[in-house]
């Protein structure tokens, strides 16, 4: 990573997502090490599958339902979700508005 990449901002992000819902919508905004942080703002359907790291979504807008594993709760703007490595997870009926930072860290499998 170089020096200067170490900050960015919600429009930053936003603008560089595609346009195609289609394709996954998603934008990596700063890595170092095992660290990536993203803006992931899906429209319609959540087709993630689980991860090899451990992850933190903070919602920056939108409301929905969130599944980890056999477990659904309602999530709102300004809520924290973890979901540790290998967790089947994903959002549902969420609004059309709904966005949230992710950030993955740590080891594939996740932290003991």
């Amino acid at each position: 990573m170089s020096t200067d990449c170490w900050m960015f901002g919600l429009q930053d992000a936003q603008a560089r997502l595609p346009d195609d819902p289609d394709v996954f919508r998603f934008y990596y905004g700063l890595r170092h090490g095992t660290m990536k942080v993203g803006l992931y703002a899906p429209l319609g359907v959540d087709a993630q599958t689980h991860h090899k790291q451990d992850e933190l979504y903070i919602v920056i807008s939108g409301a929905g339902e969130f599944v980890k594993n056999e477990h659904r709760r309602n999530f709102k703007s300004q809520d924290v979700i973890f979901v540790e490595a290998g967790a089947v997870h994903r959002f549902e009926n969420f609004s059309d508005d709904f966005s949230a930072w992710v950030v993955f860290w740590g080891p594939s499998g996740g932290e003991s």
